[in-house]
């Protein structure tokens, strides 16, 4: 792969970025391999075509403090990352975020813009190479295995723009790599992106394979539709058509299981746990993952955003510790009920103690030598602010609820640390179906969206407890359904897209977030430097 990779640096370094220096570069960097002698193996065919897979984990999972994931859930109403004491200003990155008031100079959204874009590079480079392969036999494969792999890399691309469209509206596509590619590719508007993302998706989707065991980690039809459902979801947001009934059909295609599965038709997990647990590699509701394996040597690590220092090791009896970053906005708290099963499964909170004991874990900040104890406020306690609202400057090392999603299993599990990142997963389909039903319904829940939305919510309480909660037409307004979206989905990156298409994204008052009523903060500004090294890049409005 070494020979890939230094031909990937050379796409990257010229087109979209317009890095100065870079506009003499040749053919020799990499001249001396040829279309004939590139790939020696179906092996080698299968690690090009994966490549980007394992590139998108660096901006779309909870890994880093840079990508769509950052961006997505530090901007929405239920995750911030406040200072905390002397940790966590960074230079005031969070805060702007949290309070929209972002520029489009910030060091992260950079990082984001030439991370995402890395990924369409890599995509673009295994095109090319594999639609080269002139002898499929010759690497002890046929012509459809090709073909079924070059409709792999056809999707991850269009998924890629897809997210970069959500981010920042108008940009450019670029399919071509090297001399074919323009050296300052010009903007597009979001419209055509759009339609881009929806020709690329409709044409290549049915000629992926199914979904199987077999097939984990891969782009299948399960990934392809669900991707589809989203797109089609967000259209009369995106673009200003509706597409309630495209959504509804792609949606069906999964869970009809025609699309496939892992273990045949997808079906819904039968707790709480399972999806994101440790053995989830085998989850009967997954669609679409990022396969990490500890043993292999490639993590999921979520620790940095989400975990505490490393006094939260005595607590799970793990060996991985965190930032003490990523902490639950109060009012997103609050919108659990206090009998919802999720609100205690899926939250560190109140008195923490060591594994297995009810000995106190001490705090080692503003509770040095105290009992820590997660509070769902993000004030001055120790100081004796107990009743003010807070702010994102006034944070301490307790402060918040805290992840507890996924669960990685203890030190000296069998599958310690095995989770896989689940992309999408069938109840976000039920989800996706029930909002395109009301939608077209004028708003209102028709018996089946009922009936959809209430399979996934069954799971959070108990039997006892169901009669009263459960969802009638009636009950479950517009307004609930986000309200359920938030409660199911936290953590999994999809809450800035759910409030932008409710309206509720510049509109909405959570925490100490004030609105800003500005439809532009919806997409993202250009970064500066893109603008400074392509001429050909239009800023777009309120920037």
């Amino acid at each position: 792969m070494k020979k890939y990779i230094k031909r990937t640096i050379f796409i990257l370094t010229i087109g979209l970025f317009g890095i100065h220096g870079c506009t003499d570069l040749d053919e020799d960097l990499y001249s001396e391999i040829t279309k004939d002698s590139f790939y020696s193996s179906k092996l080698e065919v299968l690690q090009a075509a994966l490549r980007p897979m394992t590139h998108m984990q660096a901006w779309l999972a909870p890994t880093g403090g840079n990508g769509y994931y950052y961006h997505s859930e530090l901007s929405s109403d239920q995750l911030a990352w406040p200072q905390k004491g002397r940790h966590g200003y960074d230079g005031g990155d969070h805060f702007r975020q949290h309070y929209h008031t972002w520029t489009s100079n910030e060091g992260r959204m950079r990082s984001a813009w030439t991370t995402m874009w890395g990924g369409v590079g890599y995509v673009n480079a295994a095109i090319e190479d594999i639609s080269a392969i002139e002898d499929p036999a010759a690497l002890e494969m046929t012509q459809e295995e090709i073909e079924s792999i070059l409709a792999e890399l056809y999707v991850l691309r269009a998924f890629h723009y897809m997210k970069i469209m959500e981010l920042w509206g108008n940009v450019p596509v670029v399919t071509e790599i090297a001399q074919g590619a323009p050296t300052n590719p010009s903007t597009q508007s979001r419209e055509e992106v759009f339609e881009y993302v929806k020709t690329e998706l409709e044409t290549y989707v049915p000629q992926l394979p199914k979904y199987s065991a077999d097939l984990v980690g891969r782009t299948t039809q399960t990934a392809g539709y669900a991707m589809l459902s989203e797109l089609y979801l967000n259209a009369e947001k995106w673009v200003g058509t509706p597409m309630w009934d495209e959504c509804i059909a792609a949606c069906d295609k999964i869970i009809s299981g025609e699309a496939g599965g892992i273990n045949g038709t997808p079906k819904l997990a039968d707790d709480l746990e399972e999806t994101f647990a440790n053995t989830n590699k085998s989850a009967p509701e997954s669609l679409y993952q990022i396969a990490y394996s500890h043993k292999a040597g490639f993590t999921f690590d979520w620790a940095g955003f989400f975990l505490g220092y490393t006094n939260m090791q005595e607590v799970l009896n793990i060996d991985y510790s965190g930032w003490n970053a990523f902490v639950v906005v109060p009012t997103a708290y609050d919108a659990y009920d206090e009998n919802d099963l999720r609100k205690k499964d899926w939250f560190l909170f109140g008195p923490q103690y060591k594994y297995g004991t009810e000995e106190p874990v001490l705090g080692t900040e503003e509770w040095n030598g105290q009992p820590l104890v997660y509070v769902n406020s993000i004030r001055r306690e120790s100081e004796g602010d107990m009743t003010s609202e807070g702010s994102m400057a006034e944070g301490e090392e307790n402060s918040g609820a805290r992840f507890n999603k996924y669960k990685s299993g203890m030190v000296g599990d069998e599958n310690y640390r095995e989770n896989h990142y689940i992309l999408y997963r069938l109840t976000e389909i039920y989800f996706n179906k029930a909002e395109a039903l009301m939608r077209k319904n004028g708003g209102t829940a028709t018996q089946e969206a009922v009936d959809l939305v209430n399979a996934s919510r069954q799971r959070a309480f108990s039997a006892e407890d169901w009669a009263d909660e459960q969802y009638t037409a009636a009950t479950l307004t517009m307004d609930e359904l986000l309200a359920e979206r938030g409660r199911e989905f936290i953590f999994e990156g999809k809450r800035r897209t759910d409030l932008i298409r409710f309206d509720k994204y510049v509109s909405g008052t959570w925490w100490d977030h004030q609105p800003t009523n500005d439809p532009n903060k919806e997409i993202y500004p250009i970064p500066s430097n893109q603008l400074a090294n392509n001429p050909n890049l239009e800023q777009n409005p309120g920037y």
